[in-house]
């Protein structure tokens, strides 16, 4: 009897912070070309001006807690974190249920332009809130990383870029000469996109002259960046942070 009143007891007391981990993302809406697309923030950071940096998830959507200890991460770090869905709800389901990865890469191609003009939309209306001091940002992961670097190739407003465990969308064709500062964060183990991936893509950059950084997490599977308390998925957030306070202030 006294551990169930333990655990029931330390259960009540786990609710308020499961909830109060939740309610710290505040939710509005952003009209784009394609239909309203939900944004959701963590609140100014302290400072008088906070760069904007918009977070564009894989294809699972947000609905992973560690989102949560990006976002107050990036704000102790002097910069205002943004959820970005322009994976629509329906977007989710259809990826989910395409039945292969080949289907999965069919459909990104399809809904690729409409994806972009919808971070773009966001982009440009964050960038015209004063506490932002005309400075946004750019960090995709996997599926969010293909489309945060189609987004960004030939934009001038976008003022930094991180792409973690992703790159180009497949076949991409148009060609990059204008690309914001970037920042590679890869998993040594990642097996959807392999570390190749990520060093080809560097070399090309530098080709270009543009410039390039690329962060290797030894051990880093896939996943890794979303792995919530993991010591690499900790280091790679930070140094996300810092990366984007260097480049935008």
């Amino acid at each position: 009897m006294r551990s169930l009143i333990l655990i029931t007891a330390l259960f009540a007391m786990l609710l308020p912070a499961a909830a109060s981990a939740q309610s710290v993302r505040q939710q509005f809406f952003v009209p784009t070309p394609a239909g309203e697309v939900a944004v959701e923030g963590f609140g100014d950071c302290p400072d008088t001006t906070c760069p904007a940096v918009l977070i564009l998830s894989g294809s699972r959507g947000f609905g992973a807690s560690v989102y949560d200890e990006i976002g107050q991460t990036f704000r102790a770090s002097g910069l205002n974190a943004y959820l970005v869905h322009v994976l629509s709800p329906t977007d989710l389901d259809a990826i989910a249920n395409a039945g292969g990865a080949r289907a999965r890469i069919a459909y990104y191609a399809e809904r690729l332009q409409s994806w972009t003009s919808g971070v773009q939309s966001v982009a440009a209306y964050l960038k015209d809130q004063p506490q932002h001091g005309d400075r946004v940002s750019l960090l995709g992961i996997s599926l969010g990383a293909q489309i945060a670097s189609a987004t960004a190739v030939g934009q001038t407003d976008i003022d930094a870029l991180v792409l973690v465990d992703g790159g180009f969308p497949n076949d991409y064709s148009q060609p990059i000469d204008i690309l914001p500062p970037l920042l590679l964060i890869w998993g040594s183990d990642d097996q959807t996109f392999p570390l190749s991936i990520a060093q080809e893509l560097q070399r090309t950059m530098q080709q270009i002259g543009l410039p390039v950084a690329l962060d290797v997490y030894e051990g880093g599977a896939h996943d890794f960046f979303l792995r919530s308390g993991s010591t690499n998925a900790d280091a790679a957030h930070q140094g996300a942070a810092d990366f984007l306070v260097q480049r935008l202030r």
